[in-house]
């Protein structure tokens, strides 16, 4: 695939034009999506065979109420229990499940709520995802943060009192190749106590260089369990191998990482399989990794600039509630984290339930920090984000509405020493 025009072009050549055309239509013309590209680490690891054994085998419309009832009585949620507590015959039991849930939360977080916000520092990408706005035939506004301006931007953030940072690319190794978010990772130890990546996966011996650098967890959404529909949406690019992108975690671990995040994109297949997926490959990595962090991420489908090519199968903000009180009933350890996808009602509720992390003060946008939180207009170039967000609540204006509510707002809790 010729990336430079993929990363580089403010618009599509004819020749570019032609390849997207035939990717979309000619399923031959793509890569196997189950096949490792050169320079790709495989490892040992039985993790997959177990979350997929479970995930096809799993038809949620045998469960009964009488099982839900089951799941509900037992103190200690089994596969099969959590099973039936993401099926539809649970959805009469929400409210009992919130009440199930908030205990488990109280009694392992109290009411505790952490905080992060998001930092893009670039958004070119080499894949071609359908449902994502970075997706390199995506005609957007690139751009690629240099260290001063990611200083700057880190500088901007840190002064409003926000403690913990994620850092974010888009998927291109050729823009955005590891020293340069090794070097972000640096700089953001000079202003933050936890730093996170959520930037393509990368083999151990990688993970453990940004590690060294300064990150201390990595996020990695699956976007979906389903091969097959992961292979409809993933038409090119290293994201397209599925098998890959599933071990990240298990590799940042192996790599010296001291916590590990997960998720599916729920929307792009059936949510209370990839629901199911996504909890499975944290349980059975805490048990292999019992030292680790692990965390949820509960996110859904959010529209994108020029987006006519995915329509998202609905997840309500019932069913999103159901899953969230599934997960913390199943993994009560685990946290669970509530992007600003979400709308702040139901944030502020959720947070009381069964949520420990939110974001705030937060852009999918690359440059911008500056203007949206002091109000200064910042004159630089700035990149496109890569969805539109729900909530847009600032750093402060979360704090308190938070506190507010008998909560208490962590900004961390690590002492380095």
């Amino acid at each position: 695939m010729d990336n430079q025009f993929l990363v580089d072009s403010e618009y599509l050549s004819d020749s570019a034009l032609a390849k997207k055309h035939e990717l979309e239509s000619n399923p031959s013309s793509r890569i196997n999506h189950m096949e490792y590209l050169p320079g790709m680490e495989k490892i040992e690891s039985d993790i997959c065979d177990k979350v997929m054994s479970e995930m096809d085998s799993y038809d949620y419309s045998k469960y009964t109420a009488k099982d839900v009832r089951a799941a509900l009585d037992h103190d200690t949620c089994t596969i099969d229990d959590f099973k039936a507590l993401l099926s539809p015959a649970a959805e009469p039991f929400l409210e009992e499940m919130a009440q199930k849930a908030r205990a488990e939360t109280g009694k392992h977080f109290g009411n505790t709520v952490y905080l992060f916000t998001p930092l893009y520092i670039a958004n070119y990408c080499e894949n071609y995802c359908v449902y994502c706005g970075f997706n390199c035939y995506n005609h957007i506004s690139r751009m690629k943060l240099t260290l001063e301006q990611i200083e700057h931007e880190m500088k901007v953030i840190a002064d409003s009192g926000m403690e913990e940072i994620l850092i974010l690319t888009g998927e291109s190794r050729g823009q955005s190749g590891v020293e340069y978010i090794g070097e972000a990772c640096k700089l953001a130890r000079k202003y933050f106590r936890m730093v996170g990546l959520e930037i393509y996966p990368v083999n151990t011996d990688e993970y453990r260089y940004l590690h060294e650098c300064g990150a201390d967890y990595v996020t990695v959404f699956q976007e979906t369990y389903d091969t097959d529909r992961y292979e409809q949406l993933h038409l090119a690019g290293h994201k397209r191998v599925w098998p890959y992108r599933f071990d990240a975690q298990e590799r940042a671990l192996m790599g010296g990482m001291r916590g590990v995040a997960f998720s599916a994109l729920l929307g792009l297949s059936d949510f209370r399989k990839d629901a199911l997926a996504s909890a499975l490959h944290v349980y059975f990595l805490q048990r292999k990794y019992p030292h680790a962090e692990m965390s949820l991420s509960c996110p859904r489908l959010r529209p994108i600039i020029n987006n006519d090519k995915i329509n998202p199968l609905d997840v309500h903000e019932k069913q999103l509630c159901q899953v969230i009180c599934a997960y913390r009933i199943f993994l009560p350890f685990v946290g669970i984290t509530v992007s600003s996808r979400e709308s702040k009602d139901f944030r502020n509720g959720i947070v009381k339930i069964a949520a420990t992390k939110v974001s705030a003060g937060v852009s999918t946008g690359i440059g911008d920090h500056e203007s949206k939180y002091t109000g200064k207009e910042n004159n630089s170039a700035k990149g496109d984000e890569q969805f539109e967000i729900n909530d847009s609540r600032s750093f402060e204006k979360m704090y308190d509405d938070i506190s507010s509510e008998g909560l208490q707002p962590v900004l961390n809790d690590y002492l380095y020493v």
